[in-house]
């Protein structure tokens, strides 16, 4: 799975975190990356220097195969808004794969002749 990181928030060290962020992305998307062919990660500070929700975590993921899945997130911190959009994408991609399944057990099912 190929993983692209964008950031527009003033990073000091842009190459690391960029870097932490795809290994996040990865770790978190694990139980997935042979389905997936690509994941992006934007990340934008949506209110500069004033305070409150100010991180949005935007996550797209290409399924092979498929239509491309996207989710967004905003949070307090960087951090927080990742996970977020690490864990709605768990909970999307587990009812999209789930319902695939769903359809090919019919599908057997009925090319196999047994009532359903």
């Amino acid at each position: 799975m190929r993983i692209e990181v964008s950031i527009d928030t003033r990073a000091a060290d842009r190459t690391s975190v960029m870097a932490a962020l795809a290994a996040e992305v990865e770790a978190g998307l694990k139980h997935y990356r042979m389905r997936l062919t690509s994941a992006q990660l934007h990340l934008r500070d949506t209110n500069g220097p004033r305070a409150g929700v100010d991180h949005r975590c935007a996550l797209e993921v290409r399924p092979a195969g498929s239509d491309p899945i996207a989710v967004t997130h905003e949070a307090a911190t960087v951090n927080e808004s990742v996970k977020g959009a690490i864990a709605k994408m768990n909970q999307r991609l587990a009812t999209v794969f789930g319902k695939l399944e769903t359809v090919r057990d019919r599908e057997r099912i009925s090319a196999s002749g047994l009532p359903s």
